[in-house]
């Protein structure tokens, strides 16, 4: 489904300078990715701060702030990085981020009307009545946690940092990817909201789709288990392993495995 081919990208100009590189250079942030995810699979990226695992995310989601210098990404058999940001969206392609944006005076019912929408055209699929749209957002947010009063507000405006991570995955169940990459979601939840979240992903898992999921922590693992997971360090896939890694990990720290 997604294969990462020695890829190689890098921030430069006003964006290394904010990042407080003073000359504002452009800096190489990964440094040959090699990475295969099968349908079916959940692949756990792990790291310390600054070793690129954010940056991966927003390679592969288009962020036009990070240049690939070299390498191929293949997203079913297409190659991805010439595709624009809409594009990798139509095709089955999720972002959740690690700091959902606000969007003020838009709404979340029509904001995943919209989405959603054209998720189907895409798919060759009708659009939803109304009647059929509203039972999918009850469903789906049911299957989150998310309080039904949230899909009539603007999205993500004043919401909890839980409530929008939660929201994040209730935009991947009405959505239904094919390959999501959900960026620390576990970050800013308590114990209750991770397990609710940590749930809600595992059973959205599918034999036809896939989750590369970006996390600190092993803790989130608990409750979706990987079948793999990736150590990256200094912009590179350093070691790989099963989810007895990630315990490795928690019990001795980077430092101790890297």
């Amino acid at each position: 489904m997604l294969s990462i081919k020695d890829l190689h990208a890098s921030v430069g100009g006003r964006e290394a300078g904010e990042a407080g590189r003073g000359d504002g250079a452009e800096r190489e942030i990964l440094r040959g990715i090699n990475l295969e995810v099968r349908a079916g699979e959940v692949h756990a990226i792990m790291g310390p701060n600054g070793s690129g695992k954010s940056t991966l995310a927003s390679v592969l989601a288009g962020n036009p702030r990070f240049k690939v210098t070299s390498g191929e990404v293949l997203f079913e058999e297409r190659d991805l990085l010439a595709l624009s940001v809409e594009e990798r969206a139509r095709e089955g392609l999720f972002l959740g981020f690690q700091y959902p944006v606000e969007i003020p005076g838009v709404t979340m019912a029509n904001f995943m009307k919209a989405a959603v929408a054209e998720r189907r055209k895409a798919l060759g699929l009708q659009t939803l009545t109304a009647s059929e749209f509203l039972a999918m957002t009850r469903e789906k947010a049911a299957l989150v946690g998310l309080a039904p009063a949230m899909i009539s507000r603007a999205v993500n405006e004043g919401f909890s940092g839980g409530e929008k991570k939660k929201n994040e995955i209730f935009q991947m169940a009405m959505l239904a990817p094919r390959l999501a990459v959900l960026d620390e979601t576990d970050s800013g939840l308590d114990i209750d909201a991770l397990r609710v979240v940590g749930e809600g992903v595992t059973a959205l898992r599918r034999k036809d789709n896939a989750i590369v999921l970006i996390t600190h922590y092993q803790r989130l693992l608990d409750y979706i288990v990987p079948d793999y997971v990736h150590v990256l360090a200094g912009g590179r896939i350093v070691l790989s392993g099963g989810r007895d890694l990630a315990l490795r990990l928690e019990a001795e720290g980077y430092d101790g495995i890297v």
